[in-house]
């Protein structure tokens, strides 16, 4: 008489705990982000962030593990936060989450330190493997990012750049958002925790390093360097 050997079951993977911080000024967006992460119920939303100032701070304090943050933030932009976010908590991941899918704005991205990458449109069907791949340490772009950076590569244009962000700091790129959003140098003193004397240097320092002359012209730099979204 044989015998045939079965495998016995296999059991599925124990499912780890991960502290999300979330980012994005519409109370609606962080609502649905939460209702797609229920499918993991052993995840905790850490924190809610409203303005890219706030998710610096949160991520800072907090230590979470993903950070899923908006591009288009108040007071300072998801890039900028990104940036900062990386330098004070460089074992948080960054998920940036965006309605924008443009070539230029994916390789700042990729610049500012952020290693995913997914639209607002497709976070119900990719939230969830793109948590679980940055927690992994390993980078996550949907087939439709992909495609917009391969094309761009194939094309011969290779990694696109911003015009001129290179020749601002940290900073005067703060001061630079701050100002196209409208914000007085009184008020970019106050939110920056400066004088308001320093504020006018920078932004003197600033249309003059961008040959610019009014802030018209600034809030246009702004909008085509993704500093600020139209």
């Amino acid at each position: 008489m044989t015998t045939t050997m079965t495998d016995s079951p296999q059991r599925p993977p124990a499912r780890t705990p991960a502290r999300i911080l979330l980012a994005d000024d519409h109370e609606l967006v962080r609502q649905g982000l939460k209702t797609v992460l229920k499918e993991r119920p052993e995840w905790e939303v850490c924190g809610e962030a409203t303005t890219g100032r706030d998710a610096v701070k949160l991520a800072t304090e907090l230590h979470p593990d993903v950070v899923v943050l908006d591009i288009s933030m108040p007071e300072l932009n998801g890039l900028e936060a990104a940036r900062q976010i990386l330098k004070e908590a460089p074992k948080t991941e960054v998920l940036i989450l965006t309605v924008h899918d443009s070539e230029n704005l994916i390789q700042e991205v990729l610049d500012a330190g952020a290693r995913g990458y997914i639209l607002k449109s497709d976070a119900s069907k990719h939230l969830i493997a793109a948590i679980d791949s940055l927690r992994n340490r390993k980078p996550f772009f949907t087939s439709r990012i992909s495609e917009v950076l391969l094309n761009g590569y194939l094309s011969g244009r290779g990694p696109l750049k911003g015009e001129t962000t290179s020749r601002l700091t940290p900073r005067e790129r703060q001061i630079v958002q701050l100002l196209a959003e409208g914000k007085s140098n009184k008020e970019v003193a106050s939110t920056l925790n400066i004088s308001v004397k320093t504020a006018e240097t920078h932004r003197t320092n600033i249309m003059r390093k961008l040959d610019l002359h009014s802030i018209s012209g600034l809030v246009r730099y702004a909008i085509r360097n993704n500093i600020i979204q139209p």
